[in-house]
């Protein structure tokens, strides 16, 4: 009897903790994952502005490599110019620019990965879209707007809407295209929100609002113009493209 009673015990003083543990609130989840949003553009000293904000990144890995869309870093550069890529970050009101190299792309999924020449940043730690499902509440932080209102990382939150293939098939010959075509070939499944991401968003981090877990990378343009080539007014529906294609252009390329 006294050894039915201590295992009881064991169990119920399990339950407990299990009861007492509460999801952290997405105001803490900020706390963590703000430090690893950044900015993307690039630096030119002899142009006014010197600066010009592209899109957004985040940090992952060891500190010096930067998730973002491919289509966001897609611009030749002005090299005679001393034109270079870079990203921008703010702390304490205060924006440094870091340079950085493209050492990745993977425009399939419309993913780069940029590395910084100099220093580590915090990152965020990626999860997995295996578990994600519709209805479940994520968030994503970036910058909406670039440069306009300051390079001040903003929040949105939403609900997983549905779990869509990136392209469907047009009702008519005149509404395909070459980028439609080709994503039919190679159909994948992208993450569709219901929260209104804007054109600085690209290349956000889409993580669960709990844990800062990283499920998808923000995506305002490149899916849109195959998923909503029909519709001739843009939409405010948003797309993320599964983290998964980050690992494996990562592991791909053995960083």
């Amino acid at each position: 009897m006294c050894q039915y009673n201590k295992i009881f015990s064991i169990f119920l003083c399990v339950f407990i903790v299990i009861a007492n543990v509460k999801a952290a609130p997405l105001e803490d989840t900020l706390l963590k994952v703000k430090p690893s949003i950044v900015a993307v553009g690039t630096f030119l000293p002899a142009r006014s502005p010197r600066s010009v904000f592209l899109g957004t990144g985040f940090v992952v890995a060891d500190g010096t490599l930067i998730v973002t869309n491919a289509h966001v870093v897609a611009k030749p550069l002005a090299y005679e110019k001393m034109e270079r890529w870079a990203i921008f970050v703010t702390h304490n009101n205060k924006t440094k620019v870091v340079f950085v190299e493209k050492v990745a792309v993977d425009e399939a999924h419309d993913i780069a990965i940029l590395k910084i020449g100099q220093g580590r940043l915090p990152a965020v730690t990626l999860g997995q879209t295996k578990g994600v499902r519709e209805g479940k509440s994520y968030a994503f932080t970036g910058f909406p707007i670039g440069m306009v209102l300051g390079l001040y990382p903003v929040t949105h939150q939403g609900i997983v809407s549905a779990i869509t293939p990136v392209a469907i098939p047009a009702y008519h010959s005149s509404k395909l295209n070459p980028n439609l075509i080709r994503r039919l070939q190679n159909p994948y499944n992208v993450l569709q929100l219901d929260a209104t991401a804007y054109p600085g968003n690209s290349g956000s981090p889409l993580y669960d609002a709990e844990t800062g877990e990283v499920i998808g990378v923000i995506n305002k343009v490149f899916v849109k113009e195959t998923k909503e080539n029909v519709i001739s007014k843009p939409s405010g529906i948003t797309y993320a493209i599964p983290i998964e294609h980050v690992k494996r252009l990562l592991a791909k390329k053995g960083l």
